[in-house]
């Protein structure tokens, strides 16, 4: 019964990662999407903290490829298989795992936003710093630097807006699951 109960769950939340990172594929306002959330769902609720770092990763990924050869395909002339911000985005997301296992060791909605906040801030700083060091419209300096950030505040909103809408969709889907099917709950040996 133990092993059929890690199965479940483990497979639950490995579903809804997958679910939360392909729903990219819908569309929505730039930068309002799941990263973030599903990285911090991640680091969460996956006892494994490797699996915690490659399953949202993965996810996210493989999201990429889909998105890019499918809906971005026209600014390709080949198969998109590594992003063109792979560097900068993907070191932020990765980040955000580990602040998911600083502040979310009890899931409460103070913690899950503090999160959710956090994880936007990083990400903003992060993958614009990317934007600014390469490419040539910013000067390489601190003034090109503030420029940078400064064109990016209105994306910020739909960044901080996505983490806590798929935050909440995550977490609190997740725990209404565990509310409903007890076989959800944590066990001791959970992958």
């Amino acid at each position: 019964m133990e092993k059929k109960k890690i199965n479940i769950r483990f497979s639950v939340l490995i579903a809804m990662v997958l679910a939360a990172a392909f729903s990219r594929l819908i569309p929505h306002p730039p930068n309002f999407a799941s990263i973030g959330a599903i990285a911090l769902f991640g680091a969460a609720y996956f006892s494994n903290r490797i699996i915690a770092f490659i399953i949202p990763l993965l996810s996210m990924w493989l999201s990429d490829i889909v998105i890019n050869n499918t809906i971005y395909a026209h600014y390709w002339n080949h198969f998109w298989i590594i992003p063109d911000g792979f560097p900068f985005n993907y070191f932020a997301f990765l980040l955000t795992v580990p602040l998911g296992f600083l502040l979310l060791k009890k899931i409460k909605v103070v913690n899950v936003i503090g999160a959710s906040v956090l994880a936007a801030i990083l990400f903003f700083l992060i993958s614009n710093f990317g934007v600014w060091l390469n490419n040539p419209i910013y000067p390489q300096n601190i003034s090109g630097l503030i420029s940078c950030y400064a064109v990016a505040i209105p994306f910020f909103g739909n960044t901080l807006a996505g983490d806590l809408f798929y935050s909440a969709i995550l977490f609190g889907g997740f725990e209404l699951a565990k509310y409903t099917f007890p076989i959800l709950a944590k066990s001791k040996t959970a992958i």
